[in-house]
């Protein structure tokens, strides 16, 4: 793809939106757009940091590891996938936010490894709204049961919440999995007394529903990029 296309694209997803805060009275600045770059290559990154996108979104520790050095230095990088207890050690190296917290093992595990790298590490905690076998994230009564616990651990700041809702071919039906990542969210901060800033949800094929429910962070790949590049067969 090249930067001019790559360009025309970002400003329509900004345009979008725009359009989904002015349909419910929020700021565009309220939404932070986060670019999902897992298999589009460097240059790709540097055409869109060209175009004035600096939010980067992976979902692979050892796809980041080697592409996040070919990378523009001002580009910033977020963790957006399930994450395994042997890649935190390189996770909490590369990344500012890891999104996809979905037990206490493993935060227990980035807050350690945090605190060996001395940072403190924000974090989203994952939910599975739907309770889908195939998905990973917290049952939400499980999160509820142990937030005081995540929220104790020392070097991790727990920011908010993040999902990915059942796929459906119409955007209007992931509708009821934001709101009750929304409520749940409210639930959390009644328990934990203090706001938690973020919810990321909304990708590519529903992020104006998602930003009408209250979406902080829309992690868009497809729209921006187009059609994630297929590995060559050997």
């Amino acid at each position: 793809m090249g930067n001019m296309v790559l360009a025309e694209n970002l400003a329509l997803i900004q345009q979008r939106i725009a359009a989904a805060c002015a349909r419910c009275g929020r700021a565009p600045s309220e939404v932070t757009l986060l670019a999902v770059s897992k298999s589009h290559p460097p240059e790709a990154i540097a055409a869109a940091v060209a175009a004035g996108q600096l939010l980067f979104g992976e979902n692979k520790v050892q796809e980041a590891k080697a592409k996040i050095p070919l990378c523009p230095g001002k580009a910033r990088w977020q963790f957006i996938g399930h994450l395994q207890s042997n890649k935190v050690r390189d996770a909490v190296e590369l990344f500012e936010m890891i999104q996809g917290v979905d037990s206490l093992a493993v935060a227990q595990e980035i807050s350690k490894r945090a605190e060996q790298a001395a940072k403190t590490l924000p974090v989203l905690l994952e939910v599975n709204v739907a309770g889908e076998a195939s998905k990973f994230g917290y049952p939400p009564e499980r999160l509820l049961a142990e937030l005081a616990a995540l929220n104790a651990l020392p070097r991790i700041e727990v920011h908010g919440l993040m999902a990915i809702p059942p796929f459906a071919p119409a955007a209007e039906k992931a509708r009821p999995y934001f709101r009750r990542l929304r409520e749940l969210k409210a639930e959390c901060e009644q328990l934990l007394g203090a706001p938690l800033p973020q919810l990321s949800m909304g990708m590519s094929g529903d992020f104006e529903v998602a930003i009408e429910e209250g979406s902080t962070l829309v992690r868009v790949g497809t729209a921006l990029f187009g059609e994630r590049q297929r590995p060559l067969p050997r």
